[in-house]
């Protein structure tokens, strides 16, 4: 019988990642019309984002109580030179509502990744050696999921204190249950595999196992659950603000407009609609992204 050397057990093919190539994916977003207009809503909102400075004229926590509540151009007693209007303390709102993003965006992200490396530790575990590891495991996320997660979001955050980098902590420890439970129940089904038995079977360790064969066939769900969870943190993060709980106060986020603005819905609107649209529109776009992914995931999309 021959022995294979570690260096051959090493070469041991993974199995193809489930849900084709990457360029089978971009055709099959390209053909869903719907995403192609929801990618182009986030590609334009991540370049305000990121050149946020560059693309709005104010600084957005600049005051002129001159120009407070002045309304947007198009109205009466609008200008061109503020085209959203302004606050009630004469804040740009355009300047505002696109700093906001970046906060949005950030915190969004940030709790996802952190979530999805979380979850994927976990359950990449728990699905894989079973046991008592996957019972323990298994019910540590039964208790979180007993708990809202808002609400716990909120004790936690009322705990800790407010900040950005709590609120982002917090949302990816609270939100790491659903990436687990998805990537359990994938590896529960691929461990029998031949090519995982094969690659037992050979001498490959249990680390080289879950990180080249079990985590390239988990990646499709995992961008779909990813992608879904950006948008939730969005939301969580601007009910966090909007309860004066989220990030600092002399942070602009669109949680925090919404809360300022909700006092002058009835005499100037647009303190509150504006961002409310942003928060809307981010959400959407993400969320009409993440079924497209979903959709494409299914090997059946790409026979079509």
């Amino acid at each position: 019988m021959t022995v294979m050397s570690p260096a051959a057990t090493d070469r041991t093919p993974a199995r193809p990642p489930a849900g084709g190539s990457g360029r089978a994916v971009l055709r099959s977003l390209l053909r869903n019309k719907l995403a192609v207009v929801a990618l182009a809503v986030l590609a334009l909102l991540l370049f305000a984002a990121l050149f946020a400075p560059l693309v709005v004229p104010y600084d957005p926590n600049a005051q002129n109580l001159l120009l407070r509540l002045r309304p947007p151009a198009w109205q009466d007693g609008g200008s061109g030179a503020h085209l959203l209007g302004t606050d009630q303390l004469g804040r740009d709102m355009l300047s505002r509502v696109v700093h906001g993003s970046r906060v949005s965006l950030l915190v969004g992200a940030g709790a996802a990744l952190l979530a999805g490396v979380i979850g994927t530790v976990v359950g990449l575990s728990a699905g894989y050696f079973g046991g008592w590891a996957e019972r323990a495991l298994m019910r540590l996320a039964d208790v979180q999921l007993a708990f809202p997660a808002l609400l716990l979001a909120l004790a936690i955050v009322g705990f800790l204190g407010s900040g950005l980098w709590y609120v982002i902590l917090v949302l990816g420890f609270t939100g790491w249950v659903s990436y687990a439970r998805v990537v359990r129940s994938e590896v529960m089904s691929l461990r029998t595999r031949d090519f995982v038995t094969e690659a037992r079977a050979i001498g490959v360790t249990d680390v080289t196992i879950m990180r080249r064969h079990l985590l390239p066939n988990v990646v499709a769900p995992l961008a779909t659950i990813g992608t879904l969870h950006v948008a939730a943190a969005i939301v969580a993060e601007a009910s966090l603000s909007y309860l004066g709980l989220g990030v600092p106060k002399e942070t602009v986020t669109w949680g925090a407009m919404l809360s300022d603005g909700q006092l002058y819905l009835g005499t100037s609107w647009w303190v509150a609609v504006f961002p409310g649209i942003a928060l809307m529109l981010t959400s959407l776009a993400i969320n009409i992204t993440g079924d497209a992914l979903r959709d494409v995931a299914d090997p059946k999309a790409y026979r079509r």
